[in-house]
């Protein structure tokens, strides 16, 4: 079965691309940890995102006993899902475990009753204050039992992967059968200007690679999962200059972190090429930023199938009884 894709915007480019180089875990959950304090006045993009992902949960009559919330940052999805699903345990995961602490902090002072009759529901209701775990992990290699939670939520995370498709096959392992998967991420056009500036400049890597939506559709095939729904649309940032958008993206963490990335700092001389190799790009006084924002979501089915296809058969031996 092919997934469906719908897409707001045609993109020009060949649908071929090289796989992402190696990215490092330890560079990222640094590089995430370091931007933690600071986040928050920085991810306008991330909040955008993960808001119009979190308005296609109305599209789906589903009510989660449990949700993970992979790659959950400082928290901003972990109140959209509260919103949506206020009876559901949420479970937060993050690499980074700063983003995590900020993430367990904003739980905590939301769940913090106004006054004493708050208080005194808290304590004799169940659900009257909101259940949240917090578990610093890679959402490569989840620390939790197969089959085990009904829906998994990821915005802004899955780009991260050293190997999407085995990411997703961990995502379907964990996913109850007929659970579902809700996730954004970016796509090969994010950050086209910038890597385009960078060619001027060397052949260095110095922008991430990105996955394309339809191969992210074959891998979800090919994870197990049915009924995958992709789209994309893109979004752009303006600046006044490059100095602010570099900021902005070491604001979030968001550096390129694969291991053949260039070390070292970049010297005044080729930061005046980069300078000039994007001010070819500048429309009515700003430089602009695109990022191509992938939103997908598939379920896993009833699981009585291998991701290689093959059919799962429960057999049940009863006990032979002598005499």
């Amino acid at each position: 079965m092919r997934p469906f894709f719908r897409m707001r915007k045609k993109s020009q480019r060949s649908w071929q691309m090289a796989r992402p180089a190696l990215l490092d875990k330890h560079e990222i959950a640094r590089s995430f940890g370091r931007a933690a304090v600071h986040y928050d006045a920085n991810a306008v993009l991330q909040r955008e995102v993960t808001s119009r992902l979190a308005e296609r949960l109305g599209l789906f009559k589903y009510l989660p006993a449990r949700i993970l919330d992979a790659g959950c940052g400082t928290g901003h999805g972990l109140s959209l899902l509260r919103a949506a699903y206020p009876e559901a345990e949420l479970i937060a995961l993050d690499l980074a475990l700063p983003m995590l602490e900020i993430a367990r902090s904003k739980n905590e002072e939301t769940s913090r009753p106004a006054n004493w009759l708050g208080k005194l529901r808290q304590r004799f209701s169940p659900h009257a204050s909101s259940l949240t775990q917090h578990v610093c992990a890679d959402m490569e290699h989840l620390p939790f039992k197969t089959s085990s939670l009904p829906m998994l939520w990821s915005s802004l995370a899955l780009q991260w992967a050293n190997d999407m498709e085995n990411c997703l096959r961990e995502w379907y392992r964990v996913l109850a059968p007929n659970g579902l998967l809700v996730f954004a991420t970016f796509g090969p056009d994010t950050l086209k200007e910038l890597r385009q500036a960078f060619a001027c400049v060397d052949g260095g890597e110095h922008v991430s690679r990105f996955t394309d939506m339809h191969d992210i559709g074959d891998m979800l095939i090919h994870a197990g999962f049915q009924h995958p729904v992709m789209e994309m649309e893109m979004l752009t940032l303006t600046y006044s200059d490059l100095k602010s958008l570099m900021r902005d993206l070491k604001g979030v963490g968001a550096h390129n972190a694969a291991t053949s990335r260039p070390r070292g700092m970049m010297g005044k001389s080729a930061w005046r090429q980069l300078e000039a190799a994007y001010e070819e790009f500048r429309k009515d006084g700003r430089l602009p930023s695109s990022y191509e924002v992938i939103y997908g979501h598939a379920w896993a089915g009833d699981k009585t199938r291998l991701a290689d296809g093959r059919q799962v058969i429960q057999m049940k031996i009863a006990a032979r009884r002598d005499g």
